[in-house]
């Protein structure tokens, strides 16, 4: 009598950004505000791994900014699912969304007074945080001084904020975000106050954040300059992921040869179509899609509905 041989058991497809640092899949995020219910994010997807620096783009309230919250643990999502170095950020208690925000990410704010303590020096207050999570003295020195130096502030080591310019200020708390060697560095338009040789120095601290500290980084801006210098580019309308934009080829101070552009498509299967081409080919509330063989057609319906 032959051996029975069992069927195979199905294949289990990986979990959505299974092998990313950051994972934002179908984020909603809903307040109110004077009594008006705003879906600031509206199933937003995106992934982040390891290693990326990736600028977050939008037009004012596109959402950027509520996103940078949520992974920064300021900001609770109302849905979905956010997921940062393994941590859920949609079901942590009080004292583990203090520990995250600790040590697992740093944040840096577009105004420089909001970043530092106006009665510390620089090498104060790049050592507080390292003192607040119990790091030994002469740890906390060494890493202050290592900080400080790398991000070409060591001169400030001394100085208060208002004996600093608005860049040292800004490198200062890159430096005091990076104190407890967070995974992700998160900065909310962090040279929106700067002229552009000053955004110029400030965007070099991320990068050097980036390659030569290892933080995985994610900078909001609408500074076209500065997005025009990292590999990736997200775009957010709506609440949603548009667009990205990716840089490849020999990159010298930034300068990509070779640049991409892609319209994002969430994991329900949706599009945005750039207001430019549903303007040129008036496209309204009913399109036309065909599949051909290697691509798909939309077309106008042909009718005035919208």
């Amino acid at each position: 009598m032959g051996e029975l041989s069992l069927p195979a058991a199905p294949t289990r497809e990986p979990e959505y950004g299974h092998d990313a640092l950051v994972v934002c899949d179908n984020l909603v995020r809903i307040y109110q505000s004077d009594g008006i219910e705003v879906q600031a994010l509206q199933g937003l997807d995106l992934l982040v791994h390891e290693g990326e620096m990736v600028a977050i783009v939008g037009a004012s309230g596109s959402g950027k900014s509520t996103l940078l919250q949520v992974l920064a643990g300021v900001d609770v999502p109302t849905a979905g699912r956010a997921w940062v170095a393994g941590h859920d950020l949609l079901d942590m208690s009080r004292s583990e969304r203090v520990h995250y925000r600790r040590s697992l990410v740093g944040f840096v704010r577009q105004q420089a007074a909001r970043n530092l303590v106006p009665y510390l020096t620089a090498r104060q207050v790049v050592d507080l945080p390292m003192t607040i999570a119990g790091v030994p003295r002469r740890e906390r020195k060494g890493r202050a001084s290592e900080l400080l130096a790398t991000l070409g502030v060591d001169h400030c080591a001394d100085r208060r904020p208002a004996e600093m310019s608005g860049g040292e200020q800004q490198r200062v708390a890159i430096c005091v975000a990076l104190a407890n060697q967070p995974r992700v560095l998160l900065a909310d338009e962090p040279t929106g106050e700067l002229d552009s040789e000053t955004a110029r120095e400030v965007f070099e601290a991320l990068r050097t954040a980036n390659r030569v500290l290892g933080a995985t980084v994610v900078v909001v801006t609408h500074d076209v300059a500065v997005s025009g210098q990292v590999a990736r580019t997200v775009a957010i309308r709506d609440g949603r992921t548009s667009s990205e934009v990716l840089r490849s080829g020999n990159q010298t101070e930034g300068v990509h040869s070779i640049v991409e552009e892609y319209a994002v498509m969430d994991r329900a299967g949706r599009v945005q179509v750039p207001r430019e081409y549903r303007e040129a080919l008036e496209l309204t509330r009913r399109v036309r899609l065909a599949l051909t063989e290697d691509h798909v057609e939309i077309r106008s319906d042909g009718s005035d509905a919208t």
